[in-house]
């Protein structure tokens, strides 16, 4: 924010709400304000009183998240429209909320629950086993859960989900979650500060402790000794412990008896979404926060953004902000433009044009013999002269080839290929109609 040089304490704070929102969202909706906190109140003056209604609903809980991961109190957040430059007046105002009675400091993001997780064959044993946890914490037969992956998949949200319901289930319960880069660093300040007790009873009275990328501790040897200890303390007396790694435990190299202490309970992975799982995490985001997205142009997000959910959700978030700066509903030729730096649109791969009449034939009600048949009937011509298009446009054929596929001369094809590029700039929903048909062809010819 404008004015965080005069709160050196809060950088840490905002450049974790950055990491988590992505810096688009940041940069168009944080970044331009600015702030005053006092008391564990965070006094937000904006210029409008729309802008704050979007940061209360889209990001508050994640600034509320990151205050209490970072200071370990709750905060307040207020929020003051900036009518002039010297006077304000308060639009919105969340009420402080007293803490909870448990006085432990989880470091949960109450933003990740099970609740907003998108299960899908590519996570479900993940995602069941992390909800078996919760059911029966510290049990032999779930203890320890070790969940690996790509970077940005989901372990971390489930990570923060496991937490989430076991401290909603019980209230009272000791839960930390905690990076691996944040044990180590916690461990060797213990060191340097002579606490290093204070450091080991924090770890070792826990009923959860949920520690993400462990891989960070490999080739730390001290910190290994602590975390194996750590380890057993826990273990032996049925508490239960959730780890994540970018790898899979024998992959890690660490020494035996931690490797066989890893591999006693259970080892899930986490694979990359297929394209239904990526549409549904982008709709789930869309339905949340409101906004005016359209099918098509979250079916073209998800074919072209298929690394990690990370790059996916920030993507997405991307061109919301764009659109919103430049007050344009979003679609597909602007999305083109504006995450052209990360989409890989698959335009090279073969399509069969017996499959574009097969989709289309699908779509229109028409048989694949009416293609090629001198019928020239509406509900006939129409779905002729859209396959016709869509193979000028997705085929690497001439236009000679193409009439001969639809025993059609080259100035048909022509003819069918202007009409419905005509309509398409015309027709937004002609246009989403279109879209959907060439994904189906897509994830056809892609299988």
């Amino acid at each position: 924010m404008e004015n965080l040089e005069k709160y050196p304490q809060l950088a840490p704070v905002f450049q974790d709400i950055e990491n988590i929102i992505g810096k688009d969202a940041y940069d168009m909706w944080l970044r331009p304000a600015n702030f005053t906190y006092e008391n564990n109140t965070l006094t937000i003056l904006l210029p409008n009183q729309f802008w704050g209604k979007t940061i209360q609903d889209r990001y508050e809980n994640t600034i509320k998240d990151s205050f209490l991961k970072h200071l370990g109190s709750q905060v307040s957040v207020t929020y003051k429209i900036e009518s002039t430059p010297h006077t304000v007046t308060p639009v919105i105002e969340t009420p402080f909320v007293q803490p909870v009675t448990n006085p432990f400091v989880s470091h949960l993001y109450s933003s990740f629950t099970f609740e907003n997780f998108i299960e899908s064959p590519s996570n479900r044993f993940a995602y069941k086993a992390a909800q078996a946890v919760t059911r029966k914490l510290g049990a032999r037969e779930n203890n320890p859960l070790v969940i690996y992956s790509s970077p940005g998949l989901g372990k971390t949200h489930l990570l923060h989900a496991i937490g989430n319901q076991i401290t909603k289930d019980n209230p009272s319960a000791k839960v930390l979650y905690m990076s691996g880069e944040e044990f180590v660093s916690e461990y060797i300040e213990s060191l340097q500060n002579k606490e290093h007790d204070t450091f080991r009873k924090k770890c070792r009275t826990l009923d959860c402790f949920l520690m993400d990328d462990i891989q960070f501790v490999s080739g730390k040897e001290a910190c290994l000794e602590e975390f194996f200890q750590t380890f057993n303390a826990l273990f032996e007396s049925k508490k239960q412990i959730v780890l994540s790694s970018d790898r899979t435990p024998q992959q890690l190299e660490w020494n035996s008896r931690l490797s066989s202490r890893l591999l006693s309970g259970i080892t899930a992975e986490i694979k990359r979404p297929n394209l239904e799982t990526r549409i549904a995490i982008l709709r789930q985001k869309r339905d949340s926060g409101n906004f005016d997205v359209g099918d098509d142009v979250i079916a073209f997000i998800a074919e072209g953004i298929h690394t990690n959910i990370r790059e996916l959700e920030g993507s997405f978030f991307r061109l919301i902000a764009y659109c919103s700066a430049h007050s344009v509903i979003p679609s597909i030729p602007i999305a083109k433009v504006v995450l052209s730096d990360v989409l890989t649109l698959n335009n090279n791969f073969s399509i069969n044009i017996n499959t574009i009449k097969k989709i289309v034939g699908k779509h229109f009600n028409v048989k694949m013999e009416d293609f090629n048949s001198k019928r020239k009937t509406q509900s006939v011509a129409w779905p002729r002269q859209i396959a016709m298009f869509l193979a000028t446009d997705l085929t690497d054929l001439s236009l000679p080839e193409i009439g001969r596929e639809f025993n059609r001369d080259h100035s048909t094809v022509v003819h069918a290929r202007d009409i419905v590029k005509e309509k398409i700039e015309k027709d937004p929903f002609f246009t989403a109609e279109i879209n959907q048909i060439i994904l189906d062809i897509k994830s056809v010819d892609n299988k």
